[in-house]
């Protein structure tokens, strides 16, 4: 029976042929129809898989003209197959120039040749790369340092096919690596200075007392040095009297009115005590200078004791009323760090506590030290009213303060945090449990 519609779609003409009869006639020409069909759907399908393969090749040609760094394609020979849009404009040159271009041509100098040849010639070059630093030449034919990295590549048969040479200009990371360290130098520059800053105005708080610490000392140089005037316009008249071979009962006489005897028993106390009123002012001297003298970085032992002791004693000295300090040196407790900025921690955590009791009747402060699991522990509680809670959270803020105008700036706790960090340590504060405020120092043991 004939197919009339399959037969009137078929593109091919209906040929009587010998020995064959129409149904196999019909057969023939719906395998052709199926043999044409799949050849359209073939055809469809490679329209598509070019379209795919040119989408592909676009995005990679975007991400290659793209690239910041440079990109170069060689051959196993040196000889440039491709070129990246960068290393383009860093050369001056279009692709089309590049292509066929032996790598070392680029290079600005013996050196930089030798490293790309031995790396290309390498056998046994590591698949993740090799870093070198090279010298390309730029359109104006100066050398540009260059990071690069060479990547072999691979063909089908896992044999060396060639090199993918990545380089990045350095020049720009030198300098912006540059303007970082003046930035980091500078920042450290204002910290000290701040810190210094803020340790001379902890010093100006104590100028009162120290005028009053040096003038015991001075006062009693001074005495002694008018009494030693005295003694010594009558040892000058009598010893003129003794050069004028004056009698033995003049000289005796003189002798008993100007006291020689008291005088020579008195000088060695004099001269004793004078000495010990300069030693005394040379020592306060010189502990302010120790204070307020800039601290350097390097750590050395310290005993912390000993600084909390100076530190107590300067801060008693600048207060115009007493605070009675509970507190007992014990034994030596050593800390690796700076001395003076550890003084300067102390002398605001004093000071804090003392201007917190300075309304009280009776100001107290208390003082202990201890260590337990290789820290040092020093806490400080006073008896005043202690910390709101909603300041808790923002008492080593800097800049942050409850003092009225003029009475504080704010940076001292901070920059008591800043160096107890430094140190290795932690500083905490919190309200006691019998009221007021106690601020709690750790430091590592030495």
């Amino acid at each position: 029976m004939t197919n009339k519609k399959t037969r009137a779609k078929s593109p091919w003409p209906n040929l009587p042929m010998e020995g064959v009869d129409e149904s196999t006639w019909v057969d023939v020409i719906q395998k052709m129809d199926e043999v044409y069909t799949r050849l359209i759907d073939d055809e469809v399908e490679l329209e598509k898989k070019n379209a795919e393969l040119e989408s592909s090749q676009q995005f990679i040609f975007s991400v290659l003209t793209s690239m910041s760094d440079v990109l170069v394609v060689c051959d196993a020979n040196g000889v440039i197959e491709q070129a990246n849009a960068a290393l383009c404009e860093l050369a001056g040159r279009p692709e089309e120039q590049l292509r066929g271009t032996p790598l070392y041509a680029l290079l600005a100098d013996a050196q930089s040749q030798e490293l790309a040849r031995a790396a290309m010639e390498k056998a046994d070059a590591p698949r993740a790369g090799e870093g070198f630093e090279l010298n390309l030449l730029d359109r104006a034919g100066q050398a540009v340092s260059v990071d690069a990295n060479c990547t072999p590549r691979i063909g089908e048969r896992g044999r060396r096919v060639g090199t993918v040479w990545v380089g990045r200009p350095t020049a720009e990371l030198k300098r912006a690596y540059h303007e970082m360290r003046a930035a980091h130098e500078a920042l450290k520059r204002t910290q000290q200075q701040l810190l210094h800053s803020e340790k001379l105005a902890s010093l100006g708080q104590l100028v009162a007392g120290v005028a009053h610490e040096l003038n015991n000392p001075i006062s009693f140089v001074l005495g002694n040095v008018h009494a030693l005037s005295k003694y010594s316009d009558r040892l000058r008249t009598y010893l003129a009297a003794i050069h004028a071979h004056e009698p033995k009962a003049v000289l005796a006489e003189m002798r008993r009115k100007l006291r020689i005897e008291h005088l020579l028993a008195d000088l060695p106390s004099l001269i004793e005590g004078t000495l010990e009123g300069a030693q005394r002012t040379a020592d306060i001297v010189h502990g302010l200078k120790r204070f307020s003298a800039m601290d350097s970085e390097e750590r050395k032992p310290v005993n912390l004791p000993e600084v909390i002791e100076r530190a107590i004693h300067w801060v008693q000295k600048g207060r115009s009323a007493p605070v009675d300090v509970q507190w007992e040196t014990g034994p030596p407790l050593t800390v690796m760090g700076s001395a003076g900025q550890l003084q300067q921690v102390m002398m605001n955590l004093l000071q804090n506590g003392f201007d917190a009791v300075g309304q009280n009747e009776a100001p107290h402060i208390w003082v202990t030290v201890g260590h337990a699991d290789g820290m040092v522990r020093v806490v400080l509680r006073d008896n005043g009213p202690g910390i709101p809670p909603e300041h808790l959270l923002r008492i080593f803020d800097p800049f942050f303060t409850t003092k009225p105008v003029g009475k504080g700036t704010g940076l001292g706790l901070s920059i008591s945090y800043g160096i107890v960090e430094q140190h290795g340590g932690r500083l905490s504060a919190r309200n006691a449990e019998g009221g007021g405020a106690e601020f709690v120092l750790e430091l590592p043991l030495a």
